[in-house]
């Protein structure tokens, strides 16, 4: 997918995101965060290709990675997505006033490159290190550009037209997960004690 297609693929997301109330950030956010966030990281994965526009930008990281992994490898898994969110929570400083609704809109973006790259006949390797390609190949040939906007507008409409009462928040349903808590002071401690005596 072109660099335009990850930008409007992942406002779309956003949007869709946002309608569908993903996480209480997403839902509350500030759009002049969260469209930043989302922007930057649709193009994050793609530093593995030094032509491309952060590769370009940002030739002595882009450089090493595709020597190392290639062009649609590691920046292209859910491993590069697990570690990215593993080293912005560890590494950077807790005093740094970065958002909350800027991350998880971030987190939005590289997810939506990852899926939209799925649509392109080369697919992903979702699952790096293993060699399995995902993919969708819906985007080919030299209407690809077209294809790119109306999928964009097509998440659009779908989240304009998503019914309010439509609950997909992950906390959501972490909350029905949640087991009973046992209330140790009706539990018998005595006679769990003199059973192990």
């Amino acid at each position: 997918m072109t660099a335009e297609g990850h930008l409007l693929f992942s406002v779309a997301s956003l949007v869709l995101a946002h309608q569908l109330e993903i996480t209480p950030e997403i839902a509350q956010g500030d759009w002049l965060h969260m469209l930043p966030g989302v922007l930057l990281a649709s193009l994050l994965p793609d530093i593995d290709h030094p032509s491309s526009t952060l590769g370009r930008l940002f030739r002595f990281i882009s450089i090493p990675i595709a020597r190392l992994c290639g062009h649609r490898g590691f920046t292209h898994s859910l491993l590069a997505l697990l570690v990215g969110v593993t080293l912005f929570q560890t590494e950077i400083p807790s005093d740094w006033p970065i958002p909350t609704d800027f991350v998880h809109a971030m987190i939005i973006g590289y997810i939506s490159h990852l899926i939209a790259d799925m649509l392109t006949p080369a697919g992903i390797p979702l699952l790096w290190p293993l060699r399995i390609r995902f993919c969708f190949p819906i985007l080919r040939g030299k209407e690809r550009k077209k294809g790119e906007r109306f999928i964009a507008v097509l998440v659009v409409v779908i989240a304009i037209i998503l019914p309010q009462h439509i609950n997909f928040s992950f906390t959501h349903y972490f909350d029905k997960l949640q087991f009973n808590k046992l209330s140790f002071d009706k539990l018998p401690i005595d006679k769990l004690q003199n059973f192990y005596k």
